[in-house]
């Protein structure tokens, strides 16, 4: 499913931000704000399964995060883990970013542990590692030119 922030139900809104704390902030130990007021402007798309979300990003359009479209908070429930949800839904996201709102670069802000995850979706390495809550990342874009 893919919805705008005022489109999404209370219980979906619910799961969406439990099922982030349960991986960004416990899993990972890392203790930041989460609700950081970007998901007003983003568009979200996640999974379900028994009416459950079980994968989830959020999308936004260039200039709404950064200067180019971008994806971010991806995540999938462990318990879902191992089934290539997480390429599924990137996938998914990645569609929606080149074909509905028609542009032709993704930027994202990714843990470095998972470059090669994104690497095989086609997004490439442009920056050095640095700090994000923490947490070592880089900056990594694919272009729908290089997907094509």
């Amino acid at each position: 499913m893919i919805k705008k922030f005022k489109e999404l139900t209370n219980t979906e809104l619910y799961q969406i931000l439990q099922l982030r704390n349960k991986v960004f902030v416990v899993e990972q130990n890392c203790i930041y704000q989460d609700a950081d007021g970007k998901d007003l402007d983003a568009y979200h798309i996640f999974m379900k399964e028994n009416d459950q979300i079980i994968a989830y990003t959020r999308v936004f359009k260039p200039g709404n995060y950064f200067e180019k479209a971008s994806i971010g908070r991806v995540v999938v429930d462990p318990k879902y883990r191992g089934k290539l949800l997480g390429k599924e839904i990137m996938q998914k996201s990645m569609d929606f970013v080149f074909n509905e709102l028609n542009t032709d670069e993704i930027l994202i802000s990714a843990q470095v542990y998972l470059q090669k995850f994104y690497e095989d979706l086609g997004f490439k390495k442009i920056s050095d590692e640095y700090l994000e809550d923490g947490i070592p990342h880089i900056k990594m874009l694919a272009t729908k030119q290089n997907l094509a």
